[in-house]
């Protein structure tokens, strides 16, 4: 059995197409995700009330992304780690400690960037 491959604009509809349902699949079904959108995006909207320039902006607004980013990473990584097996494995909770630390290292970056943007 072939897979048929999308070609051009083709392919790049059906590759946004599908991620767009990973996102909305992921606001649908994760909590942990849901919080850091609604956060990211409070804390987008609150970087335009401030008086700083055009670089402090983009860092905060890419800080708020990177926080999606990584959510959504640490989401696959679990979904697939459960897919594999839910047996509890030192391995599985490896990577899943794992992807948490990486959305650790996020908030924490976040938080400082945004320290030392405002004070």
């Amino acid at each position: 059995m072939s897979i048929e491959k999308h070609t051009g604009l083709k392919r790049l509809l059906f590759s946004i197409n599908n991620s767009w349902a990973g996102v909305t699949d992921a606001f649908k079904t994760e909590d942990a995700f849901r919080h850091i959108f609604i956060f990211s995006t409070l804390l987008i909207l609150i970087s335009f009330t401030l008086s700083i320039s055009k670089i402090e902006h983009v860092l905060l607004i890419l800080c708020s992304f990177l926080l999606i980013v990584i959510e959504l990473l640490n989401t696959a990584i679990e979904t697939v780690v459960d897919r594999i097996s839910l047996e509890i494995h030192p391995l599985s909770k490896r990577a899943k400690d794992m992807a948490g630390a990486a959305q650790l290292v996020a908030i924490v970056a976040t938080l400082l960037t945004w320290l030392i943007v405002i004070f």
